[in-house]
């Protein structure tokens, strides 16, 4: 995609799910397909090169973050011109449906993903929960996962209070536990906030021999919206398909997070929370050097009044 053909700038936002996939199916017909995967999910192929990335997304999110309605992983590859396979559902399904399974069987029957000189699955919430669980028809693949849940099934995550609308859905059967679908990947990297409890212990889940787990404090549950914003994502997953991702690299390109607002105000409320005004002052201080923020101004003038420092002159 790096030369990017006309249909791939088609604007197709706040489209309904149904209309969305009729033009998805226009402007992926040269080079790959969309597939309706029952009522609930699709796959859109755009097959260029050699490594492909395989990402799981929502419409509702597509929506809510592309300006012009595209599957996210089209930006990823524009730049690098890879093959892409989006598969994507309408709502929050965790893609446990037969079509979808069926859908990945044949890829396997028909050794489509073993045609690729590499595959790389990326997915971020309950869409990181499906590309590990279906990263297992790819083996020797490359696993990418912000804030994964492992299983929602209530004898394994009774403890997990907030998707209590999928109690009802299986998670152990087909491409059902997470954790064990990894065992055939090369290597994979769960990304996680460890002040988030329930992510934290999805991520202690996913504790095997060939997995990363790395905490991103203070990222919040919006992990994925801020590495995108920080430019981060695309770097983390080029040196993953590099081979050259490891804990320092990611310490390094988290190191971004400094910058980003949204951490920045992340963690003025958890110094503001532990009573740490001296570090309350510090951090207000560094972000009012570069821009005007009126919660830190506040934030840096109520510090300074606790720690008995006054303005002079």
């Amino acid at each position: 995609m790096k030369d990017v053909p006309d249909g791939y700038e088609t604007p197709l936002r706040d489209l309904a799910w149904h209309d969305w996939l009729e033009n998805l199916e226009r402007i992926t017909d040269d080079d790959g397909y969309t597939e309706r995967l029952g009522g609930q999910h699709a796959a859109i192929l755009v097959e260029e090169k050699p490594t492909l990335l395989v990402t799981f997304e929502t419409h509702q999110t597509i929506n809510a973050q592309s300006e012009l309605g595209h599957p996210m992983g089209w930006e990823m590859v524009k730049a690098l011109g890879w093959s892409h396979l989006c598969v994507v559902s309408d709502g929050d399904t965790w893609f446990r449906d037969k079509h979808v399974y069926g859908y990945f069987d044949r890829l396997v029957d028909d050794g489509f993903l073993e045609d690729f000189d590499q595959v790389i699955f990326y997915g971020a919430g309950l869409c990181g929960y499906a590309a590990a669980a279906f990263s297992v028809a790819a083996p020797g693949a490359q696993v990418l996962i912000l804030q994964p849940q492992a299983t929602l099934d209530p004898g394994m995550a009774e403890w997990d209070q907030r998707f209590r609308q999928m109690r009802r859905v299986s998670f152990t059967d087909r491409y059902g536990y997470a954790p064990d679908m990894l065992e055939a990947a090369d290597q994979a990297f769960v990304l996680y906030d460890p002040e988030i409890t329930e992510d934290a212990m999805h991520a202690a889940l996913f504790a095997r021999a060939n997995v990363t787990r790395f905490r991103m404090r203070h990222m919040g549950v919006e992990m994925e919206q801020s590495l995108i914003r920080m430019n981060v994502l695309l770097r983390v997953i080029a040196q993953l398909s590099a081979r050259k991702l490891t804990r320092h690299r990611l310490a390094r390109l988290f190191r971004a997070r400094r910058d980003d607002p949204g951490y920045q105000f992340r963690l003025l409320k958890r110094l503001s929370t532990d009573n740490r005004p001296y570090l309350v002052m510090l951090l207000a201080g560094k972000v009012l050097e570069k821009r005007e923020a009126p919660a830190f101004r506040k934030a840096y003038s109520r510090a300074r009044n606790r720690l008995g420092i006054h303005s002079t002159g």
